[in-house]
């Protein structure tokens, strides 16, 4: 199992209407609008790393209002 988190940036005032559809997203476990130098943090969780790469890369980034992402893959 692949623990990972996802930091996502996001455009002027478009975090709330994004979380939920974050949220829904497969391999999502938990989605948190946050303060600080990102908008949402996004824990995943799946089989292999390629299928967070698809989470981060494609199904995220792919939203509408989504800036950038940042991926870090738990080690421990």
């Amino acid at each position: 199992m692949v623990h990972a988190f996802i930091m996502v940036n996001t455009a002027a005032g478009k975090s709330q209407g994004l979380l939920d559809s974050v949220r829904e997203l497969e391999n999502v476990g938990e989605a948190h609008i946050v303060a600080g130098d990102y908008d949402i943090v996004v824990e995943v969780d799946a089989d292999e790393v390629y299928e967070v790469l698809q989470t981060s890369s494609s199904s995220i980034q792919g939203l509408d209002g989504v800036v950038d992402t940042k991926t870090y893959i738990s080690i421990d």
